[in-house]
C-alpha cells in the first residue's frame, strides 16, 4: 500500500458498510494524486518480483503478481465507475490523462524482460510444478498476456508497440466522451397538443422529467437516451417529428466538429492492424478471437451469415406487412426506418391484440427487481437484503447485501437503474472487487464482491412509479445475470474470477437469466399493475408469451449486420474511409433501406471504447449456449429443476475463467450446443424445418 501522506486514505481504506468505499469521503480532485502514489507502488512490487533472487515458483511470481497492485485497482474501480456513470468535465479531463498513462503503465510491465523471464522459466516447466487446473490457467493467462504486451520482441518494437497501445487507450477515451457528448447536448423539445399526439402517459411524464433536467419546465424532451427515443419512435404519430429525433440518433459521433469520431475510427483501425501484424497475426481479429471458444473468423462469419439469411427473409416479410398497413393508412411513402418501430407496434397490437402501451402498467421496476432477486433465490438459493442510507456514487443508487441460505454475507450490489445527462447510455455490470481467497499485502483474506449494475431506464415523474418496457425488463435481468457471475464465483485466484473468462462466453450468464424472465410462474407473481395491484391477466400473459418471437427478423438484422461490419472492420485492411467499409459490407449483404445497424459505426462504443472489438459477435455465440442451456431446463419440465440449478451454479456462474469455457459448458450439458435452439428461439426456424422431421 503506497503512503498516505499525499492523497485522501479513502480510496484505497474502504471502510464503509462490509469493505464498501465511503464515497461521501471522495471528491473529484483527489483521484490525480491517487493515481499518482498507486501507480508508483505498483510499479515497485512489480520491480521486487522482477528482482527476486530466488529461483521462479508459482508462489513468489505468479502470486505475487495476483496480489500485486491492490491500491491501483482500488482507485482504478472507483475512478471508472465514476467516468461511466456519473461522470462530468472534471473527471472526462482526468480520463483523457488517465488512460494513456495506464496503458504506458502496462505496458511497461508487460515488457519487463526480468519479470517474463520468471514466467515463461514458470510456463515451459509448468508439467513438472503439480498445479491445480485452475493454477494451471492463470500461469497461462499470465504467459500469453506477456506475449501478446510485446514480451518475445525485440526492444525497439516493444517501444513502438507501446506507443501505439498508449494512443489506443487514448483513441477508446476520445470515441466514448464524443458519443456522449453528442448525446447530452441534443434534445427535441416539444409541446402540449398536437406535438405529444399517440404518446403514452408513462412516455410523457419520462419526457418532461427529462425537460425539467434540462431548465424547459412545462415541456416535454426527446432525448437520444433509449428509454426516450425508442418509445417515442414507437408511440409517436408525428412522423415529421420521429424522422427528425431518429436521424439524430443515428448520427451520434458523425456530426462534424469536434465530437466528429470519424477520423478517430480511421486511426483505431489503422493501429489496431499494426499491433496484430507486429505480434505475428495476419489482422486484429485473429488476435482477438485466438483466446475464444470461436477461434477464427472464419468460424464468426459463418454463424453470422448462416443467421442473416434467415433474418434478412423475415424482415422482408414484416416489411411488406408494414407497408401494408401504411397503405392502410391513406399514406404513400415507402418504409424508412423512422417508421419501422411505429408500424410494427401497431400490426403486433392488431395480430396479437396488445400493445406496448398496454403491457408497461404492468412492468413496475421495483416488481422486476423483485423478480430478478426471487429468481436467484430460487436457482441458487440466495437473497437480497436492501441496505438504506448507506451513501454511493450518486443518491439513485442502491445497496444490497447477497446473502445465502445460512445468512451468510456472499456480496454487496448497487443497483444504478435512471437515465441521467452524466451517465452514458447503455447498460452493464462492473465490479469495484472481485472474489478471491489470496491473502493481500494488507492484510485483508480473500475479496468480498463489490458488484453493480448501471441501466438507463426513465426516471418517473415524482410520486410515480418507473414502467419498464418488455425490452427494459430483458435489460435488467440480463444485467443481473452478469452481477451473479460475479456475486457466486468461487475462485482462488483474483485474475480468473466471476466474468474473467473469454468475450464469447461471457454473455452466456447474462443472456440465459433472460429467459427466467418470461417464465409464466415469475410473470403472475411480479407483473403487477401499478394502480390496481392486479396481476397481469392470463390472457394478456398468453399474448406476451406468444409475442415473443414478433419481429425476429428486424432484430436479428439489426444485431447481425452490426457483427458483420465489426468482422470486416478487424479482417480487411485498413482504408482512408471506414465508413466506406460499413457501406460496402451492408450492400454486399443486401441490407435492407428500411432497417439501420443496431449500432452504426461512429457511436459503436462495443468496438470502439469497449472492449468487444473483433467480438460484437458474441452475443449470438452466446446465444447459441444459453438457448441449449435452458433447454435443458425444459427438458426437466421445470424451470427451477433443482439438479439442473446445481449444476448451472457449479459450472457456469461459480468457476469463472479457472476452467476452459468448452469444458466448464460440457460439464453443465453434457455436450456443445448447436445454433438449432437458438434459431428456433428467435423465430427464425422451426423444429421440423431443421430436423426434416413431420413429427
Amino acid at each position: 500500500m503506497p503512503s498516505q501522506q499525499n492523497f485522501n486514505p479513502a480510496l484505497v481504506n474502504w471502510d464503509g458498510l462490509h469493505g464498501l468505499p465511503r464515497f461521501d469521503a471522495i471528491d473529484d480532485g483527489d483521484f490525480s494524486a491517487a493515481f499518482d502514489a498507486a501507480l508508483a507502488a505498483h510499479e515497485q512490487e512489480i520491480d521486487d518480483i522482477a528482482a527476486n533472487g530466488d529461483a521462479p515458483t508459482f508462489d513468489n511470481t505468479v502470486v505475487a503478481l495476483e496480489i500485486a497492485g491492490d491500491a491501483l485497482s482500488r482507485v482504478s474501480a472507483l475512478f471508472w465507475n465514476k467516468a461511466g456513470a456519473h461522470t462530468n468535465e472534471v473527471i472526462q479531463a482526468l480520463e483523457r490523462e488517465i488512460s494513456p498513462k495506464m496503458s504506458r503503465h502496462y505496458s511497461k510491465i508487460g515488457m519487463n524482460a526480468a519479470l517474463f523471464s520468471r514466467i515463461d522459466m514458470l510456463w515451459e516447466n509448468r508439467e513438472t510444478l503439480g498445479l491445480t487446473l485452475e493454477q494451471t490457467r492463470v500461469l497461462e493467462r499470465h504467459w500469453k498476456g506477456f506475449v501478446k504486451s510485446g514480451a518475445k520482441l525485440e526492444k525497439a518494437e516493444q517501444e513502438k508497440l507501446a506507443e501505439i497501445n498508449e494512443k489506443l487507450a487514448g483513441l477508446g477515451t476520445q470515441f466514448g466522451q464524443n458519443v456522449l457528448a453528442d448525446e447530452k447536448a441534443w434534445a427535441l423539445m416539444l409541446s402540449e397538443g398536437a406535438e405529444l399526439e399517440g404518446l403514452p402517459e408513462f412516455l410523457r411524464d419520462a419526457m418532461a422529467a427529462a425537460a425539467r433536467e434540462r431548465g424547459e419546465e412545462g415541456k416535454y424532451a426527446v432525448t437520444l437516451s433509449r428509454s426516450i427515443i425508442e418509445p417515442f419512435l414507437t408511440f409517436s404519430e408525428r412522423r415529421d417529428l420521429r424522422e427528425q429525433a431518429f436521424k439524430a440518433w443515428v448520427a451520434r459521433g458523425a456530426n462534424g466538429g469536434e465530437t466528429d469520431s470519424r477520423a478517430v475510427i480511421k486511426e483505431t483501425l489503422t493501429l489496431r492492424h499494426e499491433v496484430a501484424k507486429m505480434l505475428g497475426y495476419r489482422n486484429f481479429a485473429e488476435l482477438k478471437l485466438d483466446n475464444t471458444m470461436a477461434k477464427t473468423a472464419d468460424a464468426v462469419n459463418g454463424l453470422l451469415r448462416a443467421v442473416w439469411a434467415r433474418a434478412v427473409k423475415r424482415a422482408g416479410e414484416e416489411e411488406v406487412d408494414i407497408a401494408t398497413l401504411i397503405a392502410e393508412e391513406g399514406r404513400n411513402h415507402e418504409v424508412m426506418p423512422w417508421d419501422w418501430r411505429h408500424y410494427a407496434e401497431k400490426i403486433r397490437a392488431r395480430k396479437f391484440d396488445f400493445s406496448e402501451a398496454e403491457l408497461k402498467p404492468y412492468l413496475q421496476l421495483e416488481k422486476i427487481i423483485d423478480a430478478c432477486f426471487d429468481v436467484a433465490g430460487r436457482l441458487f438459493g440466495i437473497r437480497a437484503v436492501e441496505k438504506k442510507d448507506v451513501p454511493a456514487y450518486h443518491p439513485d443508487v442502491r445497496v444490497f447485501e447477497i446473502r445465502d441460505r445460512d445468512d451468510r454475507l456472499l456480496a454487496l450490489f448497487l443497483g444504478d437503474y435512471f437515465a441521467r445527462s452524466s451517465k452514458r447510455s447503455g447498460a452493464w455490470m462492473s465490479s469495484l472487487q472481485s472474489q478471491h481467497r489470496l491473502e493481500l499485502k494488507s492484510g485483508r483474506r480473500g475479496e468480498l464482491p463489490i458488484i453493480y449494475n448501471v441501466c438507463n431506464f426513465a426516471k418517473p415523474a415524482e410520486g410515480k412509479p418507473a414502467l419498464l418496457s418488455l425490452d427494459d425488463a430483458r435489460t435488467l435481468f440480463h444485467e443481473f445475470g452478469h452481477a451473479l457471475h460475479g456475486i457466486l464465483s468461487n475462485v482462488t485466484y483474483p485474475s480468473v474470477s466471476g466474468t474473467a473468462v473469454s468475450r464469447d462466453f461471457v454473455e452466456l450468464p447474462s443472456q440465459l437469466y433472460e429467459h427466467w424472465l418470461t417464465v409464466p410462474a415469475i410473470l403472475r407473481e411480479y407483473a403487477m399493475h401499478f394502480e390496481t395491484g392486479e396481476p397481469m391477466p392470463q390472457v394478456l400473459l398468453d399474448k406476451v408469451l406468444a409475442a415473443r418471437t414478433f419481429n425476429a427478423g428486424f432484430n436479428t438484422v439489426e444485431f447481425t449486420s452490426s457483427a458483420l461490419v465489426d468482422m470486416a472492420f478487424h479482417t480487411r485492411e485498413p482504408v482512408d474511409d471506414p465508413m466506406a467499409v460499413q457501406a460496402e459490407v451492408l450492400a454486399e449483404i443486401g441490407m435492407p433501406k428500411s432497417i439501420v445497424m443496431r449500432h452504426a459505426t461512429p457511436h459503436f462504443q462495443h468496438i470502439f471504447s469497449g472492449g468487444y472489438s473483433a467480438g460484437y459477435y458474441s452475443y449470438m455465440w452466446s446465444e447459441v449456449l444459453d438457448a441449449d442451456a435452458f433447454a435443458a431446463f425444459e427438458e426437466t419440465g421445470d424451470a427451477f429443476n433443482g439438479e439442473m440449478a446445481h449444476r448451472l451454479k457449479e459450472n457456469i456462474y461459480s468457476t469463472g475463467g479457472s476452467v476452459d469455457p468448452e469444458d466448464a459448458y460440457k460439464a453443465f450439458r453434457g455436450k456443445l450446443p448447436r445454433p438449432d435452439a437458438m434459431l428456433v428461439k428467435k423465430g427464425l426456424a422451426t423444429f421440423e424445418e431443421l430436423t426434416g422431421s413431420d413429427a
